[in-house]
């Protein structure tokens, strides 16, 4: 059994645990606000690029024309694997359901002899992947010094990605993020980025058909600058998402540290005011039994 000292030490280690699980928990909180709306304005944006994609494409069909990231290497052999995660834990099991996700993806290409290259944006991914899959690691990015992140990540990562592509080391790339929707709620996400899949044309009933356009200098001029900043900008929703899910995940679970170690707290309180009072009592007991000896 524990004695006094040792117990009050542990209340006081506790209280500070939990004072700082609640700073960061409050931390989290005020940059989650920020992180959601950027996450929230980079929706429609994504969403109105994959429109006038769609209409582009139609327009160019799958000829000669169209650029090489959109047809394709017309094989299916190599594929690479982006894994966008955090780079700080403490965010529950954020990092790790991304990390699922991928290891998934990555044992059915294995299994149906797929060669598989990855490519791990963010230190945690890197940590949980590499246990099982350091072998297939090539290429490894970390924003560990970026305070918020900008286009210009994104752009870093898909030159990475691109210069891959043009010497030819892969066919098909696949990203994996986090799709913010709550607080408590961080769904893990693959999106298969090359060859650019073209997004059907959604026909609403309101609009009836599709308006139709006319491109200068071409089709297919306008496709091939379009095409690499469309993947540019999901790469940068993916990791506006991610920040905004991980700043989520962190309140949640720095919320469920701060109440736990409160509960810590109760009971070791009240196991050393019972330690405490038997202790009292105890002396009590041999002063009295001490003074009907005399």
């Amino acid at each position: 059994m524990p004695s006094l000292k040792d117990l009050k030490n542990r209340i006081a280690s506790v209280k500070a645990t939990q004072k700082i699980t609640k700073a960061m928990q409050m931390v989290a909180a005020a940059k989650l606000r920020r992180a959601q709306e950027a996450a929230e304005a980079a929706r429609p944006y994504s969403q109105r690029m994959a429109s006038v994609m769609a209409n582009i494409a139609q327009a160019v069909g799958g000829g000669d024309d169209a650029p090489a990231i959109m047809t394709g290497t017309g094989k299916d052999d190599t594929h690479l694997v982006i894994v966008a995660t955090a780079e700080r834990g403490l965010c529950g099991g954020f990092n790790s359901a991304i990390a699922r996700h991928a290891r998934d993806h990555i044992r059915q290409l294995l299994a149906a002899g797929k060669t598989v290259k990855i490519m791990c944006v963010g230190k945690k991914g890197y940590d949980i992947l590499r246990r099982e899959f350091a072998s297939l690691i090539i290429e490894r990015i970390t924003f560990r010094e970026v305070k918020r992140m900008s286009f210009a990540e994104a752009e870093l990562v898909a030159g990475k990605v691109f210069a891959l592509y043009d010497a030819g080391e892969f066919d098909v790339c696949t990203l994996f993020y986090s799709e913010f929707q709550s607080v408590i709620s961080q769904v893990p996400t693959k999106q298969q980025i090359i060859p650019v899949k073209a997004p059907e044309i959604e026909q609403g009933a309101e609009s009836g058909a599709v308006a139709a356009y006319e491109y200068e200098p071409d089709a297919s001029a306008i496709l091939a600058d379009l095409a690499p900043r469309s993947v540019k900008v999901q790469i940068f929703r993916a990791l506006l998402e991610n920040v905004a899910g991980e700043m989520g995940a962190k309140m949640s679970a720095m919320d469920n540290a701060t109440r736990n170690a409160g509960e810590m707290i109760d009971k070791l309180s009240l196991s050393y005011n019972r330690q405490r009072q038997a202790q009292i009592t105890k002396e009590l007991i041999e002063i009295i039994s001490g003074a009907e000896a005399l």
